[in-house]
């Protein structure tokens, strides 16, 4: 069931009867759903439900897995992201992915920010520092490292180099954020400033968060979808989900009748 508000928005993305089997299982079944532009989605359900799967299949990391097969549509602002034709590397440059663990490379702090830009080919220093310092704003945390850029990455808390991984991935200008349970390794005030960072890139970026967190979801999304047996449940305005859904289903995980 989706609710009327999220067809009232403009959509960045969007997913139409999109199915997924790895091998003979099927892991995704029809889900159709559209992506609000400019907001924060947050994808929830049980483990196992199909919600990291699906937020892969928005960037087609699933392709890694020899057994997939898939079948429906996605679009990302209107173009269509699977089919023999499509650049998958072209379109990966176009989405952000943060990790449910962070992943810095064993570099700097200023090489890790600038990294997929020397993949480009971007070799102006000045360049590089502008688009480094602006992706390290975004990621709220320039403040912090402007003084150790050339420090080794590693060498950061494991909530900076969340943010870092972030910063990562805003440094080409992505138009949305993939993000899977960004926040599952860090303790709480780590956890509080990952979800301050996502109400601050809101707007500017579409994100998509799967969470594992109820809380979380509550406090840090516009709108919510619930997943369940690779189905997409409900999908509605996050207040309207946690405090009127309209499936007892989504009552009853809400709850924490069952999970």
């Amino acid at each position: 069931m989706v609710h009327a508000e999220v067809a009232q928005e403009e959509p960045c993305f969007e997913i139409e009867g999109f199915s997924l089997w790895y091998g003979e299982n099927r892991a995704l079944d029809r889900v159709t759903m559209r992506v609000p532009k400019g907001r924060i989605t947050a994808l929830i359900g049980p483990s196992g439900c199909g919600k990291s799967t699906l937020l892969r299949s928005m960037n087609r990391l699933n392709d890694m897995v020899d057994s997939v097969r898939v079948e429906g549509e996605m679009r990302l602002a209107g173009d269509p992201i699977y089919g023999k034709e499509v650049d998958v590397i072209r379109l990966r440059k176009r989405m952000g992915m943060v990790f449910q663990k962070p992943n810095p490379f064993p570099m700097s702090v200023f090489e890790n920010v600038v990294y997929a830009l020397r993949v480009d080919g971007v070799r102006d220093r000045a360049v590089l520092e502008e688009a480094c310092e602006r992706a390290l704003r975004d990621a709220a945390l320039w403040d912090e490292v402007r003084d150790r850029l050339g420090a080794s990455a590693l060498g950061l808390s494991g909530g900076q180099q969340q943010r870092l991984c972030i910063a990562r991935a805003l440094v080409g200008n992505p138009e949305i954020l993939l993000m899977d349970e960004p926040c599952s390794a860090l303790d709480p005030i780590a956890t509080s400033k990952i979800e301050d960072l996502m109400a601050s890139l809101a707007g500017e970026y579409t994100i998509v968060v799967v969470t594992h967190s109820m809380q979380q979801a509550s406090r840090a999304s516009d709108f919510t979808a619930l997943m369940s047996y690779g189905h997409l449940l409900e999908f509605g305005p996050t207040p309207t989900m946690f405090q009127t859904p309209r499936l007892p289903e989504t009552e009853d995980y809400i709850r924490g009748r069952v999970g």
